[in-house]
This record gives C-alpha cells, structure tokens and sequence, in this order.
C-alpha cells in the first residue's frame, strides 16, 4: 500500500512538472513571436501586440492552475483507492478468531436425546462414530454391541482414545456417570450396575432389589408381595413387541407377573383395557366393576326363549371352569364373582323336564314372599 501511495504521488509530480514546462513555453514562444511582430510593424500596432501577450500569459497561467488542481485530485484519489485496497487485503488475510476455552474438568451440555455425554462411541461393527446405541441402532441395519466398544472420540478436542471418564487430551469429563462394562457415560441420576442383570439401572441402589427368579431388579416394596415369573424380563412387551430387559422405559408389573412399558401400562388404562394381553387375567380390582354389571344385568332380563339357557365358562381370574346362565352382557364366574370371563361351550338349552323343574322351584320361591306380605 505504502508502494503504490509513493508510485502515485511521483506520478502526479512528473504530470505536474509537465504540464507547467509545456505551459511556461507556450507563454514565452507566444510573447516572444508578439514582440518581434511589433517590432517589425508600426508603433500604432505595438500596442494591440502588448495586450496579445499580455492575454497569452494570462491563458497560460489558467491551463497551469488548471493542469495543477486536476493531477492534484488525481494523486489524492490513488492514495485513498491504494489505502482501501491494502485495508481490504490485510481484513481478508487477518486469521480466524481463536475457539473458546473449554474449562478443564467440566462436562459440556452435548450429547443426544438419550443421554448427556460429552464423546462419541466407536461402533466395533462398523467402525462409525455415534453419540449412542440408540443413535447406532436408528440409522444403520445393525445393532451395537455396547460391551465391545474399545475407543471414544472427544466431543470437544476430537481425539480418539480409549474408553474411559476423562479425555486424556483435553480434560474434559465425559459424563458425571461411567461404567466401564456397559459403556455407559450420562448425567447422574444414582445409577449403578447390577451384576445379575448385566447392565446399569437408574437407582438408588438401596431402593430396589434383584428378584433371582424374575431375573430382574424391582423395587423394594415388591419383595415377597410380587408373583414370580421365571426370566419375565428377558420376553419383549405383549403390547408394543420392544424388548423391556434393556429399555430405557420402566417396567410395571402386573398382578399376574408379567411385565409391561409403563408407557403402556398407562395407554392400557386410558383405553379401558383390563387385562393382561399375554394371560388375560384383570391388572387391577374390579370390584367395584363387576358391581356395576350385576346391576345392569338384573335391569336387562333375557327374552323368555333364552331365561333358562346355560353355557360353560372358563374365568381368566381363577382358571376355574363353570356352568352358568347365559347372557349377553356377561356370564359370572360362579367360584370368584369376576365377570373376566370366555365361553368354552355352545348354548344349552334346558329340557321340558328341567324347564318345570325350573318353573316349579321360581313358584316356591315366590310363594313365601307373598306369605310374608
């Protein structure tokens, strides 16, 4: 920038030395061919001759200050196009700002939408670089293995290193939680792992227990007071398919013993469904339900072709079988009262014989109500 104002100012300078010689000897040419003309004509003339110089001089004088103020313009404008010029260089050429610091031993916010984590897992399948299994699992056609990752790329410094809480590089904490056999790193939420499981669970650990028979943690409350299923956990969920042993969504048990989402216990409820999906038995106390359809079915009597019909029960509550009447809003379980129940034969109808029988025992029944009256 420097070289091209110096360029420019000697440039003007040369026009401008220029200019004034070729004006200085157009004067001096003009006045000097004015005299000799007066010279050589009449003293009459003499006087028109003097003025003629004396108006060449004058001309001459107004191109030279005019030949000055333009190359003057002309300089001033080189040296301000040179200094925008060289500014404009030195912006594009000045380096990036440097990134921010990263305080050494503190997690940053990164992570994905399962887990708050602050590096990447190496997929030991593909060799791909994923925040989660989940994340894994959503976008390719294979699932991880999380027991088998060996290395994990910083989120901050973006060194790969082996597993493990803190980046070797940069200090950075991974996670405020770490298990080095799941490979789990996350915020904490008093997770631990348990060794029968072969995972980590969200805990206290003081607030559950591992049922051995279930195969499953639990919470303390349901000790001794749940039904046990052998390896429940270990079967996916009869309402969603999804495996609930490694699923992030809690498991609600069931009076029966088997488990569900509770994602799904709850849409279960929601949708008045009652009962379990895999053996059909009621989840919660119906009582107070099944109260209500006695009421219902002693305000819709059956037409009189079907009053004395009978069908064969079997109640999904307590797995007994039964006969009892028929009728369309429900068929009682005769043992538990649970109208729970499914039809395990066809319609009977009674025979004439039974019919009076039938007939003749509503009679006596009647007849002492109306001796009480």
């Amino acid at each position: 920038s420097l070289s091209l104002c110096f360029l420019s100012l000697s440039l003007s300078r040369c026009f401008l030395s220029l200019s004034f010689s070729l004006s200085l000897s157009l004067s001096l040419s003009l006045s000097l061919s004015l005299c000799f003309l007066s010279l050589s004509l009449s003293r009459s003339v003499f006087s028109l001759c003097l003025s003629l110089a004396v108006f060449s001089l004058s001309l001459s004088l107004a191109v030279f200050s005019l030949s000055l103020s333009l190359y003057l313009s002309l300089s001033l404008s080189l040296c301000f196009l040179s200094l925008s010029f060289s500014l404009s260089i030195s912006l594009s050429l000045s380096p990036p700002p440097p990134p921010p610091l990263v305080e050494v031993n503190m997690a940053t916010e990164a992570g994905c939408e399962h887990y708050v984590r602050s590096c990447l897992l190496k997929a030991p399948c593909c060799g791909k670089f994923y925040v989660c299994r989940l994340c894994h699992d959503a976008e390719e056609d294979h699932q991880m293995d999380r027991f088998q990752v060996k290395e994990v790329r910083c989120a901050v410094c973006d060194s790969v290193q082996q597993a493990q809480q803190v980046c070797t590089s940069c200090g950075v904490k991974f996670g405020e939680y770490y298990c080095d056999i799941c490979h789990l790193f996350d915020k904490n939420k008093k997770q631990y792992h348990c060794q029968p499981c072969g995972i980590c669970r969200i805990g206290p650990r003081e607030k559950y227990f591992h049922c051995l028979k279930c195969n499953l943690c639990l919470a303390s409350d349901l000790q001794g007071k749940h039904k046990c299923v052998e390896n429940v956990s270990r079967q996916n969920c009869p309402v969603c398919m999804e495996d609930i042993h490694t699923s992030r969504i809690g498991a609600h048990v069931l009076r029966c013993g088997h488990l569900l989402h509770k994602t799904c216990f709850e849409d279960m409820y929601r949708t008045g469904a009652y009962r379990c999906p895999l053996c059909m038995q009621s989840v919660w106390d119906m009582e107070h339900a099944w109260e209500q359809r006695d009421k219902e079915i002693a305000q819709t009597p059956m037409p009189p072709e079907y009053q004395h019909t009978t069908v064969k029960i079997l109640c999904n509550d307590c797995q007994s079988h039964c006969m009892v009447s028929f009728h369309v809003l429900g068929m009682k379980c005769s043992s538990c009262g649970s109208y729970n129940t499914v039809q395990d034969s066809g319609l009977i109808q009674p025979t004439e014989q039974q019919q009076q029988q039938q007939q003749q025992q509503q009679q006596q029944q009647q007849q002492p109500e109306s001796d009480t009256q």
